[in-house]
């Protein structure tokens, strides 16, 4: 058994280059690997998973992660703005209409 760095080597360059392999055969622009966790974080985000369960589940420690890896897309912008809208108004779609 291999230890140490040159035990690690071996196999996190089999995973890159799979991870490499993978992109082309799936058409997608070349990335790290890396990426792939901002876009995970990204989409839970997206789907409104609770902070707790997304924290869980990228095994962060502390919220400061998801500053980091969390992305506010114009898609959450707009949800947000939206949600905002309907607590605000009765309607947020509706034309408003001056009283008679």
């Amino acid at each position: 058994m291999r230890g140490g760095i040159a035990g690690l080597l071996a196999p996190l360059a089999a995973v890159y280059d799979e991870w490499k392999r993978l992109l082309k055969l799936a058409g997608l622009r070349d990335g790290r690997l890396h990426d792939a966790r901002h876009t995970a974080a990204t989409v839970l985000l997206i789907l409104g998973v609770a902070e707790r369960a997304v924290m869980g589940i990228m095994g962060w420690s502390n919220s400061a992660m998801a500053a980091r890896y969390q992305h506010l897309t114009a898609q959450v912008r707009r949800d947000i703005a939206q949600r905002v809208g309907g607590l605000l108004w009765d309607n947020p779609t509706e034309d408003r209409k001056p009283a008679s």
